[in-house]
């Protein structure tokens, strides 16, 4: 199983995503109590997309997140390591291609809008990542990143630091193909970057004016930033 020290071999963190793919979507909604729509709703909102805008939904896994994007009316494309995930996302008719996100497979100055939700830590440089994102969009265009963080409220702080490790794999042992994965997830969560940490990793790895709403009491946050025109 993979550990969660922020020093992930990225072809592991792939092979155990092609493991979770056929089950992700499902599995994700029970753990988060169904918040996981309102979460997604509330980055594309974020990015403002305009109809006939171009935006890269990295780390998009099944495409759930891609679908979303798109009822903004701008052109949207999932891209993701794991070949399983977008696999496993299939049924949903929107353009998939499998790219790395430390080397992305599209030019310089390509999309007005880059967003990767509860992925970023997953990749196995995420400030060369952030950089990356930033040099295939254009000048001005837009970041979000949707990760898990750290709750606001001290005493919910502790209860879900407390669930994390312990509900977190237990539930996926009965929804998920691979509970393994989950307590990798688990562990990652609590060894990411507060909020205030990320806006400045974001802000100086090609980005500029990096700020958060905090979704959920902070269980989410929802970073976004700007490319210097």
């Amino acid at each position: 199983m993979a550990k969660a020290d922020l020093d992930k071999k990225p072809y592991d963190v792939a092979g155990m995503f092609d493991d979770v793919g056929e089950n992700y979507d499902i599995t994700n909604t029970i753990l988060s109590f169904g918040l996981d729509r309102h979460w997604r709703r509330r980055t594309r909102e974020r990015l403002g997309l305009q109809p006939g805008e171009w935006v890269l939904d990295l780390a998009a896994g099944t495409a759930v997140s891609t679908v979303e994007l798109g009822k903004s009316g701008a052109w949207v494309v999932a891209c993701d390591f794991s070949q399983g995930m977008l696999a496993a996302g299939r049924h949903r008719a929107v353009p998939k291609v499998v790219g790395d996100a430390m080397h992305l497979p599209f030019k310089d100055n390509t999309f007005d809008a880059v967003t990767i939700s509860y992925g970023l830590r997953n990749v196995h440089d995420f400030e060369a990542g952030l950089r990356e994102m930033a040099r295939v969009t254009k000048p001005g265009g837009r970041l979000a990143v949707n990760e898990f963080s750290t709750p606001i409220v001290p005493g919910f702080r502790a209860l879900y630091k407390n669930y994390l490790p312990l509900a977190l794999p237990a539930l996926a042992r009965v929804f998920s193909s691979n509970p393994d994965a989950y307590q990798y997830l688990a562990e990652s969560i609590r060894a990411w970057p507060d909020q205030s940490d990320l806006a400045r990793a974001i802000n100086r790895n090609g980005w500029e004016d990096a700020g958060w709403q905090d979704l959920t009491g902070g269980i989410v946050a929802l970073h976004s930033a700007v490319k210097p025109g």
